[in-house]
């Protein structure tokens, strides 16, 4: 028999995989994780940058203009995060979805046969 939890997740998932989900939607959803996933690596770049200019320069040999590398670099991979951590979630509900359904079918079948 099915929790009252799982028929919830089948009717809420019925509806939403109907949805047709792109990839802005997918990084929209997924970009407050992403930010957060994303911020203390851009607040430590920034820290260093602004309070410690000659220290950065020291160390990493390079000209100023690479801290926008850095940025570009960060920002990228906080929209990679975004996309595929929603589309992870999409595939594992998906999942979860498929299994549920099969539980409920075979229940039923055997329902079905004991009487």
């Amino acid at each position: 028999m099915l929790a009252e939890k799982e028929k919830a997740f089948l009717d809420y998932w019925e509806k939403e995989r109907k949805r047709k989900v792109s990839f802005l939607e997918n990084v929209l959803n997924g970009l407050p994780m992403a930010a957060m996933f994303s911020a203390p690596v851009l607040l430590l770049v920034l820290a260093v940058y602004l309070f410690f200019p000659e220290w950065y320069t020291r160390i990493s040999n390079s000209l100023s203009g690479a801290f926008l590398t850095v940025l570009i670099a960060i920002f990228l991979s906080m929209f990679f995060f975004a996309y595929f951590r929603m589309q992870f979630k999409r595939e594992t509900n998906e999942q979860i979805y498929l299994e549920l359904l099969a539980k409920a079918k075979k229940e039923q079948a055997a329902n079905s046969s004991e009487m």
